[in-house]
């Protein structure tokens, strides 16, 4: 018998990346958008995507799920940890997540009209995300150096 760890009981964490949507209008703002299933807001958000970075895989969900550009921050600004249901299961995530400053939203996106999308200060996103670690992560963002 061993004293150390049982293998196969801790459950492993899926990897997600996501984008932090800011930009100045002219108070500080982050953009929300709401998942397609349970209609929650979160960050545009998904799976890491072969040939990309993290941070470009990130940009590309922000394109996809909210029409937003401009040029993502190579940086992990933090992550957070949430279960994710699929197929009947949970898949406990780790989202890391990277700064994107927009400047300019297309007219038209992918996911257009299949989600609500919202602009808005920091302590309100804060209290609309259900992520606790979302929403420490969201009020820390105001010391950023980038939202400075």
């Amino acid at each position: 018998m061993t004293d150390g760890p049982v293998t196969g009981l801790v459950p492993r964490h899926r990897q997600q990346v996501a984008a932090l949507c800011w930009r100045r209008a002219p108070l500080l703002e982050v953009l929300l958008v709401t998942s397609l299933r349970t209609k929650r807001w979160i960050l545009p958000k998904g799976w890491p995507q072969t040939g990309l970075t993290l941070a470009e895989a990130a940009a590309r969900e922000a394109l996809e799920e909210a029409g937003v550009m401009d040029e993502v921050s190579p940086d992990v600004i933090g992550h957070y940890h949430y279960l994710k249901e699929k197929g009947g299961e949970c898949l406990p995530c780790r989202v890391e997540i990277f700064a994107l400053h927009v400047t300019g939203q297309w007219r038209a996106w992918p996911e257009k009209g299949a989600r609500e999308i919202a602009w808005l200060p920091l302590d309100q996103a804060a209290r609309r995300v259900a992520e606790a670690g979302l929403r420490h992560l969201l009020l820390d963002f105001r010391k950023s150096p980038r939202a400075a």
